[in-house]
């Protein structure tokens, strides 16, 4: 563990990051997901015994995420909060 931290600690790009072999591991998992590989050989490769744990990585879309944070960007105007004209709605939380 010490040797895989001392080499992230050599990459820029990772400077402040916790970087292990756990880390390695499930980026690995992930690649290969985005990459198509069929899941039943991520299984494999990763060791597991079922394929419902390998599933987590199916379920993580690197490029799906990276375009949802890309929809969260803070931008020039503030939002509007057309929530609050909503009389009815404002009733009701404040009956809570």
């Amino acid at each position: 563990m010490a040797i895989v931290a001392r080499c992230a600690a050599l990459v820029p790009a990772l400077a402040g990051r916790t970087i292990t072999p756990h880390v390695i591991r499930h980026a690995t998992a992930c690649h290969l997901v985005l990459a198509r590989v069929d899941i039943n050989t991520i299984c494999a490769w990763l060791g597991h015994v079922s394929i419902s744990t390998t599933n987590v990585h199916a379920e993580i879309d690197l490029t799906l995420k990276a375009n949802a944070v890309a929809l969260c960007e803070v931008g020039g105007s503030s939002p509007k909060r057309g929530w609050l004209a909503d009389k009815d709605l404002m009733a009701f939380l404040k009956s809570l």
